[in-house]
């Protein structure tokens, strides 16, 4: 018999920074480079813990919706625009779990439930 030392939510977690990394490497990679580190002066390193943690919240907007004017990222003014991504809530729950644990974050679970709250906040 075999037991497990992880929790169910920590299964799911694995599961959707796998899902989510497939997802990053399809649609993100081009841009924010393969170990999140950015283009230079186009386009922003996702490596920015304080950033991450601050909008979490934001992000399945951003991802979503895209972005355009400034943002700051390690105290560096990024002025590029970002284009929307039309994915789906499990999509974005999934490429969000990745970002904010990989690169060196460790933010946990998001889940696609939290994914549809954030969205009707966006503006």
């Amino acid at each position: 018999m075999f037991y497990s030392c992880q929790t169910a939510e920590s299964v799911q977690r694995d599961a959707y920074y796998v899902n989510g990394r497939d997802l990053y490497i399809k649609h993100c990679q081009n841009c924010h480079g393969e170990k999140g580190e950015g283009l230079g002066e186009l386009t922003p390193p996702l490596t920015d813990s304080v950033f991450m943690k601050n909008n979490k919240t934001r992000l399945a907007c951003i991802i979503k919706n895209g972005l355009s004017g400034p943002v700051t990222i390690h105290g560096k003014v990024y002025e590029g625009k970002m284009p929307d991504f039309n994915m789906a809530s499990i999509d974005i729950a999934q490429l969000t779990v990745y970002i904010t644990n990989g690169f060196g974050h460790k933010q946990g679970m998001y889940s696609s439930e939290q994914v549809a709250k954030d969205l009707k906040q966006c503006r």
